[in-house]
C-alpha cells in the first residue's frame, strides 16, 4: 500500500470528489480525518467506507469559512490521529451568479471557502508537520474554471487563486519537505454541474467537449490522481497543477 501508516485530512468529503478521495486514500492504507457540513448520513457512509478498508475514520463537522474551526479541525486531527501527512483542500462552493447581479457577500462567500480556507488549513497542517519533524503532501482542488466560467466570476477567481497559491505555498514549504500540488478537474459526474443542467444536457456536453471517451469524468478518476500526488510516487513533484479533464483543454 502506498500510504500505509499515514494520516490524511480531507476537507469537504461528505460527497462527490471529496468522498472519493477520502476512500481512495484509505484504500492505500491511510487513516483519514474528513470534514462534513450538513449531511450527517452521507458523512457516516464515507466513514463506513474508510473503516471497511481497515483504516481509522474521524468525522469532523466544520465550516471551513471560519478560521477558528479550521484550527480546531487540525488540532483535533493531531490529537486523535497524529499530524496529518496528507492534506487535501477539497471543500468548495459554486453558486451561479450573473456578473451584474453579484453582491459583495456572494464574492466573499466563495473566496472564503474556495481560497482562504485552503491557505489557512495548509498553514495549520504545516506547523503541525514541522513540529513533528515530518514531511508532508498538500493537494489543492482547482478547476477547469480557471479558464473562465459564465455566472462564475467569483468561482473562476477563487480557482485561479488556488493555482497561484499552490505555487507560492510550494516554494515556501519546500525547505520543510512539504510538497504542494493541485488538481484541476474537468466536467465530473457530481452534484455540482447538475445545478442548471439536466442529465441529458450533461451527457451531450461531455460528448462534445471531452475527446477522451466523450463521457463525464468520475470522482474516482480524480481520486486516483490525488493518491498519486499524496504518495511517494510524486516525491519530486511540487508546485504543479494536473489538469484531469479527458483532453477537453490542454494548457
Amino acid at each position: 500500500m502506498k500510504l500505509a501508516g499515514r494520516t490524511a485530512l480531507v476537507t469537504g468529503a461528505q460527497q462527490g470528489i471529496g468522498a472519493a478521495i477520502a476512500m481512495a486514500l484509505a484504500g492505500e492504507g491511510a487513516n483519514v480525518a474528513f470534514t462534513w457540513l450538513d449531511d450527517q448520513k452521507a458523512a457516516e457512509a464515507v466513514a463506513a467506507g474508510i473503516e471497511a478498508a481497515g483504516r481509522r475514520a474521524l468525522m469532523l463537522k466544520v465550516d471551513v469559512s471560519k478560521l477558528p474551526e479550521i484550527e480546531a479541525m487540525v488540532d483535533e486531527t493531531v490529537r486523535r490521529l497524529g499530524a496529518p501527512d496528507i492534506l487535501v483542500n477539497n471543500a468548495g462552493v459554486y453558486p451561479r451568479v450573473p456578473l451584474l447581479q453579484m453582491k459583495e457577500s456572494d464574492w466573499d462567500y466563495v473566496l472564503d471557502i474556495n481560497l482562504k480556507a485552503g491557505c489557512f488549513a495548509t498553514i495549520a497542517v504545516a506547523k503541525a508537520l514541522i513540529a513533528a519533524k515530518k514531511p508532508g503532501a498538500v493537494v489543492n482542488l482547482a478547476s477547469s474554471a480557471v479558464r473562465g466560467a459564465v455566472r462564475g466570476v467569483h468561482y473562476s477567481a477563487s480557482k485561479g487563486g488556488v493555482v497561484s497559491m499552490t505555487r507560492a505555498l510550494a516554494l515556501e514549504l519546500a525547505p520543510h519537505s512539504i510538497r504542494v500540488n493541485a488538481i484541476a478537474p474537468g466536467l465530473t459526474d457530481t452534484a455540482q454541474p447538475r445545478y442548471g443542467n439536466t442529465d441529458a444536457e450533461l451527457v451531450e456536453m461531455a460528448r462534445i467537449t471531452i475527446p477522451l471517451g466523450g463521457k463525464l469524468l468520475t470522482p474516482d478518476q480524480i481520486a486516483r490522481t490525488a493518491v498519486y500526488l499524496a504518495s511517494d510516487d510524486s516525491s519530486a513533484t511540487t508546485g504543479q497543477v494536473l489538469h484531469v479533464n479527458g483532453g477537453s483543454y490542454m494548457p
